[in-house]
């Protein structure tokens, strides 16, 4: 199994965090139907993104640092 590049892991976690910023605002403006399952899902991405971009910042500078 092949590792993942750390910048691809950041770029992941970027989007996943657009989303969860994204998905409420659109719910706030009523463009998008609240649901539970749809704010848990931007929550999730939310917070998932976070920790991929985390990760992936610790990732690269471990690798630049060698």
């Amino acid at each position: 199994m092949g590792r993942i590049h750390p910048v691809r892991l950041i770029l992941i976690g970027f989007f996943l965090v657009l989303f969860g910023f994204i998905g409420p605002f659109l719910m706030v403006l009523d463009i998008v139907e609240t649901t539970f399952a749809f704010s848990f899902l931007s929550h999730a991405a939310s917070v998932s993104g976070l920790l991929l971009g985390v990760i992936g910042t610790a990732m690269y500078a471990g690798a630049r640092r060698k």
